[in-house]
């Protein structure tokens, strides 16, 4: 089994995310320029986990919300189908969130969850106990919200973080 690496992502691994978006069957894939961007801009508050040749095969992107600071919005989760079910995406986040912690002031972690969708609710359910912090779900936007056909999406606010 390959060794997998904890890493601040960089532009060049904006395509390999992109693909690692479209091939999970879940998320909402935003276009490959977005990834790229988003890696120059974003690339703190986001991190990738990396397979023997510095490949990706996994990503949380994340920004701090202007509003709130102290705050990261998790935008996306996502981890290569032969690489699932060895723990990746959590500890990506839990390395996301030391991370931010060490850099000051990171208290609460945001993300929506569509409904139905158990695999992130229980993973940030399974965030929220490790980091000994109450999750609060709240719908954020109803389906009647979105273009064509949308489930609604649950706002899950984390915190404030304990460890």
């Amino acid at each position: 089994m390959d060794t997998l690496v904890l890493a601040v992502p960089r532009v060049e691994d904006g395509a390999a995310v992109w693909r690692i978006a479209r091939e999970s069957g879940v998320l909402d894939v935003n276009s490959s320029y977005s990834y790229l961007l988003w890696f120059r801009d974003f690339a703190r508050t986001s991190v990738v986990v990396l397979a023997s040749g510095d490949v990706p095969v996994g990503f949380v992107t994340g920004f701090r919300r202007p509003e709130e600071p102290d705050t990261l919005v998790v935008w996306q989760v996502a981890v290569d189908g032969g690489y699932r079910g060895r723990g990746a995406a959590g500890a990506m986040l839990d390395h996301l969130a030391a991370r931010l912690s060490a850099d000051g002031g990171l208290r609460f972690v945001e993300t929506t969850v569509g409904a139905g969708n158990a695999a992130s609710e229980g993973l940030f359910r399974s965030f929220a106990r490790r980091h000994g912090a109450p999750l609060v779900r709240d719908l954020l936007f109803p389906a009647e919200f979105f273009p064509g056909v949308h489930d609604a999406e649950f706002l899950y606010r984390i915190g404030p973080l304990l460890r």
